[in-house]
């Protein structure tokens, strides 16, 4: 078919515009190629010396000291950003499931509910009380629908109610001046510490129901874990088997393994 009028002007126009377009000649192109590559090589070169020179570095709980010292830097930016009358985003229960079971450190044992017991602790390591989920229950109850979130990259919407950490808090008035709160669960094989001040925000619940107030079955944490949408999962404790009031920074299962300490968001 012959080529119509129009399609003989577009291809003109398009042949124009070729046209016009700066050329680079082969000595040019060859030039900035070898230049590319020398810059590409380089920076390369720099990375592998720069992480050569990090693994000689003195380890700080399993890392090296230059990287715990970053995190360091994340915590302070972070914290002083904290504004404990902030709330973080919450969400219509209709856009809420059942959290993904990821983690089973501190609770792959089987647990009796009716014998389990929260031991609070002062900071010399002392009993000051101890207490039973009825104790948690006769408190005023709280739920949220919030978004959880993971340091594996992935979040998910769901459900928790429980007592806020404050309202339990006032029983031991005297000790909430303290820095941090140390939490483990019973037998010892996971713990975290989280800094008071989002111990005491109104959106860090002792969570002790789930979706359409279930009670926390065995892999979320049963009878009672810590809930909060102001820290990454990592924090959130399953099955809390004690709390801990503290000036000193607790010990931490996963700072202890490389991440930081304040895992906020």
């Amino acid at each position: 078919m012959p080529e119509s009028h129009d399609d003989s002007d577009r291809s003109s126009r398009y042949a124009a515009e070729v046209d016009a377009l700066p050329t680079r000649s082969i000595g040019e192109h060859q030039r900035r190629s070898r230049r590319s590559v020398l810059t590409g090589g380089a920076a390369i070169a720099a990375g592998a010396l720069g992480w050569r020179w990090i693994q000689t570095q003195p380890v700080d709980d399993r890392i090296p000291a230059v990287l715990r010292a970053g995190h360091g830097v994340n915590e302070a930016i972070w914290s002083a950003g904290f504004r404990p009358d902030h709330l973080a985003p919450t969400y219509d229960f209709s856009q809420s499931s059942p959290l993904r079971v990821n983690g089973r450190h501190g609770i792959e044992s089987e647990i009796d509910v009716d014998q389990w017991r929260l031991d609070v602790r002062s900071s010399d390591g002392a009993t000051i009380g101890t207490h039973q989920l009825d104790d948690l229950r006769a408190l005023p109850r709280h739920q949220m629908t919030i978004k959880h979130k993971c340091v594996e990259g992935w979040s998910q919407i769901t459900t928790w109610a429980g007592a806020r950490f404050s309202d339990f808090a006032e029983q031991y008035a005297d000790q909430t001046g303290h820095r941090y709160v140390a939490l483990v669960t019973p037998d010892r094989g996971y713990y975290a510490g989280l800094d008071m001040a989002t111990m005491m925000h109104p959106q860090t619940l002792l969570a002790y129901e789930m979706e359409d107030g279930q009670p926390l079955d065995r892999q979320h944490g049963a009878p009672l874990r810590l809930a909060t949408p102001l820290k990454y999962g990592i924090k959130q404790l399953k099955r809390i088997g004690s709390i801990t009031f503290t000036d000193t920074e607790p010990d931490d299962y996963w700072a202890e393994r490389g991440y930081d300490f304040y895992a906020g968001l």
